[in-house]
């Protein structure tokens, strides 16, 4: 069963005059603002304990306190902290993992000693250029650089193996120099400055790609990429769905927190299984027609007053509609009830829920006695 999506709250007074001219002073204080994975719209691959703000240096304030320093004595030994982290590892080892370790600098970890890594993972870290040893190129195949300080691609050339590549929360605007790894499936720039969609055209073996809460406004530069199957594009300043009629093999496409106002540009998705498109403008669903195939759609937070476009939907297993305008239970009825592969749908926060709390779960059971989820609780089964 689905997980509730993470979504950002999304006003409903988000037209783009409004976000343009916030733009200039958002850009301003991107620096300030602390980093925050819960804005995005994409999947989150690791435990948000884990991306809280790394705790203070205990001698922080010692060394730079005028009151307490002594400037007349010689001055503070700087550490190599990075050089001795992985002393004990083994040459042969296929995996490097160093999270949160405050690495500023990749040479110092002398990786070209791990001739057989696979993977390298350096999350959380405090690295601003990418540096790994072409010595690893033939071996490497998955790089994580999560939640780092990088502002430019560089210093892949050589790594053409590579399957899986994560820059997400970083500082990058462009994407540049990738298209030469053309075995590349799996690749994500979650939390970026990104504005345009770009230099892709070459990585036709990809399979997801994840540019949640960056600055995209148009979806483009994604026509040669036929093998796509999931497209991660919340929390951007998109307008129109378009672009994807070559993408007949995506199966997961979310829009989520968008300026989206209708529904079009998927009628070429016909394998499409999930479209998630909550947190828009949008007022009626619609341009489903031929998404024959789709088992979870979530329209919640949209100011839809009424369901419809829902009929050829058969394969239906989750309908997430939660907080927008809905307040007849006989629409809800005339749409779903025929969907008997339904289990899960969602309606809270809805004038047909608010009005009559106490009677709500009732009426929905009744209308759709297939379901076995309302809400976040499970039906009771008599």
């Amino acid at each position: 069963m689905m997980a509730e999506p993470n979504s950002a709250p999304h006003a409903e007074s988000d037209p783009a005059t409004t976000a343009d001219a916030k733009e200039t002073r958002e850009q301003d204080t991107d620096e300030q603002k602390p980093r925050d994975s819960n804005a995005w719209d994409g999947k989150l691959r690791v435990d948000r304990m884990t991306l809280t703000d790394e705790p203070r240096d205990p001698h922080a304030q010692i060394l730079s306190d005028p009151e307490v320093s002594d400037d007349e004595g010689p001055p503070p030994e700087q550490l190599a902290a990075d050089e001795d982290l992985l002393d004990d590892v083994p040459d042969d080892e296929e995996e490097i993992e160093l999270v949160h370790c405050k690495v500023s600098d990749m040479s110092s970890l002398r990786l070209e000693r791990f001739k057989q890594m696979k993977r390298l993972c350096l999350r959380q870290n405090r690295i601003e250029s990418i540096a790994i040893p072409e010595e690893l190129a033939s071996s490497l195949t998955e790089v994580d650089l999560y939640d780092n300080l990088i502002a430019h691609i560089k210093g892949l050339d050589a790594f053409t193996e590579l399957t899986s590549l994560d820059l997400s929360f970083n500082k990058i605007k462009h994407i540049k120099r990738l298209n030469h790894m053309t075995k590349l499936k799996d690749l994500y720039f979650v939390q970026n400055k990104i504005g345009t969609i770009e230099n892709l055209e070459g990585l036709t073996n990809l399979r997801q790609i994840e540019l949640g809460a960056n600055r995209v406004r148009e979806i483009q530069g994604l026509e040669t990429l036929t093998g796509l199957e999931e497209l991660w594009l919340g929390k951007n300043k998109i307008t129109e769905i378009k672009g994807l009629d070559t993408l007949t093999n995506l199966k997961i496409l979310s829009i989520q927190s968008n300026r989206l106002r209708s529904i079009t540009g998927l009628e070429k998705l016909v394998n499409l299984e999930e479209l998630h498109v909550s947190h828009n403008l949008l007022t009626e669903i619609s341009g489903l027609e031929n998404n024959v195939n789709l088992s979870v759609i979530d329209i919640s937070a949209n100011p839809i007053e009424h369901l419809g476009g829902l009929k050829g939907l058969k394969h239906l297993t989750e309908f997430w509609a939660s907080n927008c305008k809905l307040s007849d239970f006989g629409e809800i009825e005339q749409e779903l009830r025929d969907k008997e592969e339904l289990e899960t749908v969602y309606f809270e926060g809805n004038p047909l829920q608010r009005a009559q709390p106490a009677l709500y779960r009732n009426k929905i059971r009744l209308a759709l006695p297939q379901v076995v989820q309302i809400d976040a609780t499970f039906v009771k089964q008599v």
